[in-house]
């Protein structure tokens, strides 16, 4: 009877909140009291092999567990409403409830053996999601977000055989060990390796802008808690293998790069979805870059910050492009704010939380991460790169701005916009909120000493800079025709280039995936199905009918043959003897 008045949907919203606030008042205890718990529980046990599930529980994993279960059960109360005209509801709901239990187990693995098991749910179920409209679309953008994930896959499995030298998997207890051996510094290149691939960092960057084909509650769950941050959750918790180590450099490098590159693109892109998916590739750059020049705890802040309002931003956009009947270019976008009040309001606080306005969540992150660079040892280029990156993201912030709630509304003449639904403004409000406060909240929660930061004035400064400066070129570019801006400034080739996100959908599409899957279809036609076939399998097979059909000649005539074939070999053993 229970099932029957309650829907999925609201089974499973009102069960992942509740163990969210299970997961909340657990990791307030644990935070005060210090406390790390290790479960082990033996599945099996045959002759001299256990198999074992190891559950890790501390305050960063009950912690990253609680944002997940938060925003996986808003995002299922928000799709009550946006899939409502979906026949297939209960699998959608279904699919999700996996993604978000994939990255759970993926949170509380300290065995690489069950943390793989996470990570290949995670990839599985996301290529389920992103095909979920089936079409061509759809489908390619599903196999280049695969394809691209298995080469993470591969090198986890790779650590997976590389550690059979340990004797266990339980990576936890051997990274101070894995750290002081030389030879063992390939166990950290697999892993940084594996979390590009998943974080979308350059040359894997293309498959995160793809997977925007997914329905939109689906990019708000990947994009703010689950799929991208499962390769920086990985280097966080195998931070003390990589210190020190060359790898971290060529990341910081890379990193930093995929900052610049996906600020750029946004500037140039007009699908409302695709100019946030890229945003998220700037703030997964930030992360990993931090990461990179050994400062975890920023990183996870950062990372939890960032969680809420991508979240809240994709939410906003989704309910955007329902009111103006699936269009998705922010060219025929205008005057929202009129139409969609409250909206508006989430969608304005969620940005301005992306820029690092004071006193929003995105500020005490970003300002804090940027001071730390200001204070490291590092070169200028990398300098440059980040502020530029800044910079970036308050450009097409305020473009966006100024594209969906000023200028004017340009789809057409005679419109009506239906009223704002309250069941996804419900779900919004509540990311709002945490928005405003999660900040200052996981400031006080995380950081036990304050970080006591002292720089030159215009050093301090240099963040006001590049924001003023991001909002003046973004005002300018939204008010004229980025066309002939480019017409002034840069050649068509070099524009082409900037837009496209330095053609790296065209390289891994075109170049990578298709050159090896063309490569893997040769090997099977050739060996498979050629030479191993000839040589063995269809080459026995001719060779045995062939004996059969002449032992069967024999066999089924009569006398006269074997006569005939005695006076032949007679004849012919006669002649050699006389010879």
């Amino acid at each position: 009877m229970f099932f029957k008045k309650y829907s999925i949907c609201f089974i499973s919203f009102f069960f992942l909140f509740f163990m969210m606030m299970i997961m909340f008042l657990l990791m307030m205890y644990f935070i005060m009291n210090n406390i790390v718990i290790f479960l082990e529980w033996e599945v099996i046990s045959f002759n001299s092999v256990s198999i074992m599930m190891s559950i890790l529980l501390d305050w960063m994993s009950l912690l990253f567990m609680m944002f997940v279960l938060l925003i996986s059960s808003v995002v299922i109360y928000y799709s009550k409403s946006y899939m409502s005209s979906e026949l297939n509801l209960d699998r959608f709901i279904m699919l999700v409830l996996l993604f978000v239990f994939s990255m759970i187990l993926l949170i509380i693995s300290p065995n690489i053996i069950s943390i793989l098991l996470g990570w290949d749910g995670l990839g599985l179920v996301s290529y389920c999601l992103v095909i979920y409209y089936q079409n061509i679309k759809s489908y390619n953008a599903g196999m280049l977000t695969a394809l691209s994930n298995r080469v993470g896959d591969v090198f986890i499995l790779m650590v997976i055989s590389w550690m059979l030298n340990y004797g266990s998997w339980n990576y936890i207890f051997y990274l101070e060990l894995m750290s002081n051996d030389y030879q063992m510094s390939i166990i950290s290149l697999m892993i940084i390796v594996a979390a590009m691939t998943k974080s979308a960092q350059i040359p894997f960057s293309s498959w995160l802008p793809a997977a925007m084909a997914a329905p939109t509650p689906v990019s708000a769950l990947v994009h703010s808690s689950t799929l991208v941050t499962a390769g920086v959750y990985l280097l966080i918790r195998f931070n003390l293998l990589l210190e020190n180590t060359f790898f971290l450099k060529v990341l910081l490098l890379l990193a930093g790069l995929t900052m610049f590159m996906s600020g750029i693109s946004a500037n140039y892109e007009f699908d409302l979805k695709k100019i946030i998916a890229l945003s998220t590739l700037s703030q997964l750059g930030l992360m990993m870059s931090i990461l990179s020049m050994g400062m975890p705890d920023l990183a996870f802040f950062h990372l939890l910050t960032h969680a809420m309002f991508k979240a809240l931003l994709f939410m906003c956009a989704g309910l955007i492009i329902h009111m103006m009947n699936d269009m998705q270019d922010i060219r025929y976008m205008g005057g929202i704010s009129n139409f969609l009040p409250l909206t508006s309001l989430c969608m304005n606080i969620s940005n301005l939380a992306l820029c690092g306005i004071p006193f929003l969540a995105g500020f005490y992150s970003k300002d804090l991460l940027l001071e730390m660079v200001s204070m490291s040892n590092l070169n200028m280029f990398i300098y440059l790169l980040y502020y530029i990156s800044t910079g970036l993201t308050m450009f097409y912030t305020i473009r966006l701005i100024m594209y969906l709630m000023i200028n004017d509304y340009n789809l057409m003449s005679i419109y009506n916009l239906f009223e704002e639904d309250y069941v996804m403004l419900k779900s919004m409000f509540v990311l709002l909120f945490m928005s405003l406060i999660s900040g200052s909240m996981l400031m006080w929660m995380i950081f036990y000493d304050p970080y006591m930061i002292y720089l030159p004035f215009n050093m301090k400064m240099m963040v006001i800079y590049v924001v003023l400066i991001g909002m003046m070129l973004g005002y300018l570019v939204s008010k004229m025709n980025i066309y002939s801006l480019n017409k002034f400034i840069m050649s068509y080739n070099l524009s082409n280039f900037l837009c496209l996100m330095w053609f790296m959908p065209s390289l891994s599409t075109y170049g990578l995936n298709y050159y090896f899957l063309k490569l893997g279809q040769n090997l099977l036609k050739n060996v498979d199905m050629g030479w191993s076939e000839m040589y063995s399998g269809q080459g026995i097979y001719m060779i045995l009918k062939n004996y059969s059909i002449f032992y069967s000649f024999f066999q089924m005539n009569n006398f006269k043959i074997y006569l005939f074939s005695f006076v032949m070999w007679m004849m012919i053993f006669l002649f050699i003897l006389f010879i």
